[in-house]
């Protein structure tokens, strides 16, 4: 049937089809400006304006003028109006919480909105952080846990650098266990830190009950803000990623960047000059050994399937990505790129002392001077140099005659020495096993009895000894990439 009959049969005229567009045209412009955000403002501190500091909707940024001013039309679908904090500059926090966000969903018209900062009195280029990858409380057992180890040994671990030394934290993601009444937890834990946190969503912070992934943040965003974000202190730039992506199922998910969130890095990394430091925070390892320890294809939930792209963004920098989720300690360098998977702060879900590979539950330190960042890993109540550990001749069932050791922050430009009874026998066998601790910890369907599915896994950072017939003591030096030695012994007979 041709189109013109097929609507005279409908009862249709051409007149009333065309009414809609002429009301379209007359009208659109109106209708638009009826619905529009404006956000205006400043950026400012003692009463002055700050040029040049970034201001986004999440998809457009902007710089303020000369002034300190802003103003813009707030894309349709944003929550969030905010800005990349600039150098010099205190955090702006609630109770520690990072807050550097108006929130403007469902806004209209007009809104006026000043970001007022304090300046910093003391030189931020040397400062420092700590990941805290994984607190995932599920309990109120778990919650008091968090509270009565890691932040009184956060607390001890600052008063050991000089009073006035710049702190941030970074929640890593999988803040809960899907128990979002514990978010206030978490909160108190950070407040009793007295450090400004930034916050990364992960896995299990989100709304598992959302059609799709465009909502399933709705809950981490009303306690925390934006789920994607930049920072900047002293000479460093710091971004927060979003790379959970929800598939409408309850608890699936992928590790995948969206289009919005690459296409905004892309315009607020245009703000940041080539071969600068960036600090990319992300809960999802961008990329792990795991697949090739265990001879199993890649998980898409346990990799960032599309992170070549996120790669060819960060090309022209110095990179450091932080990571979590997987509960083990790991990392990898490439280039410019050096990724760092972090063990938890809960261990292996606040059931015992160690995570799967064996590493402590603790977190990472990262000590920035200028560009250049050095790092540790903190194992919660030991002391910093906590960094092996020496296992018995034959604890490791697998190599009754071997004694194994565990060197948790392990990378490839760390240097192993073994002695035997004080004299050199050269770099001990590393191997991809498993740590003998966790083995008797949580391997089987009955261990451990609070989470029995916990299972160890394979990890990199094992070395194993084959002392002589009549050696008395084994001693282990372990050197880090920044000239640090770490010493253990042990005593064979």
């Amino acid at each position: 049937m041709k189109r013109r009959n097929f609507l005279r049969n409908l009862g249709f005229t051409g007149g009333i089809f065309a009414l809609p567009s002429v009301i379209s045209e007359t009208n659109a412009a109106a209708f638009e400006k009826e619905n529009d955000l404006v956000v205006k403002g400043k950026v400012m501190s003692e009463g002055k304006g700050i040029a040049n500091v970034a201001v986004t909707d999440g998809t457009q940024v902007f710089k303020t003028n000369n002034k300190g001013e802003y103003q813009f039309t707030v894309k349709e679908n944003a929550d969030f109006v905010y800005i990349s904090s600039p150098a010099g500059y205190a955090f702006d926090h609630e109770n520690y919480i990072a807050r550097f966000f108006v929130p403007v969903k469902g806004k209209r018209g007009t809104l006026n909105h000043d970001f007022v900062l304090t300046k910093l009195n003391t030189n931020d280029l040397q400062h420092n952080f700590v990941v805290w990858a994984d607190t995932q409380m599920i309990s109120a057992s778990d919650c008091e846990q968090l509270k009565a180890t890691t932040v009184p040994d956060f607390k001890k671990l600052m008063q050991q650098y000089p009073i006035n030394t710049l702190f941030h934290g970074i929640g890593c993601g999988d803040l809960v266990w899907d128990k979002f009444e514990f978010f206030k937890d978490y909160k108190e834990a950070i407040a009793m830190t007295g450090v400004t946190f930034y916050n990364v969503i992960g896995n299990h912070d989100m709304d598992l009950n959302s059609r799709t992934d465009d909502y399933s943040a709705e809950t981490f965003k009303e306690q925390f803000g934006p789920t994607y974000y930049s920072f900047n202190r002293g000479a460093i730039h710091y971004v927060v990623l979003d790379d959970v992506f929800f598939i409408g199922t309850a608890k699936k998910y992928i590790g995948y960047l969206t289009e919005n969130q690459l296409a905004w890095l892309e315009k607020d990394l245009q703000m940041v000059s080539p071969g600068t430091t960036v600090v990319v925070s992300l809960h999802i390892p961008t990329f792990t050994g795991a697949p090739k320890r265990n001879k199993k294809e890649e998980d898409f939930g346990g990799t960032v399937s599309n992170r070549k792209k996120l790669y060819s963004l960060l090309a022209p920098y110095k990179v450091h990505i932080l990571s979590g989720h997987t509960h083990f300690n790991e990392s990898w360098e490439d280039g410019n790129m050096m990724e760092h998977n972090h063990g938890t702060v809960c261990g292996a879900w606040w059931t015992g002392p160690i995570c799967g590979d064996g590493t402590p539950r603790g977190y990472g330190v990262y000590e920035v001077n200028g560009s250049d960042i050095k790092w540790y890993y903190k194992s919660t109540e030991k002391e910093t140099n906590h960094q092996l550990r020496i296992y018995p001749k034959g604890y490791a069932k697998a190599y009754p005659e071997e004694v194994a050791v565990n060197i948790w922050n392990w990378d490839v430009k760390w240097t192993i020495e073994w002695f035997e009874d004080g004299v050199s026998k050269g770099t001990p066998e590393q191997r991809v096993a498993k740590d003998p601790w966790a083995i008797e910890l949580y391997e089987g369907p009955s261990l451990p009895q609070k989470h029995k599915y916990i299972e160890p896994t394979l990890t990199e950072h094992l070395f194993f000894i084959k002392p002589s017939a009549n050696a008395k003591s084994i001693k282990v030096k372990a050197t880090d990439r920044f000239g640090k030695i770490f010493e253990e012994a042990i005593m064979i007979s």
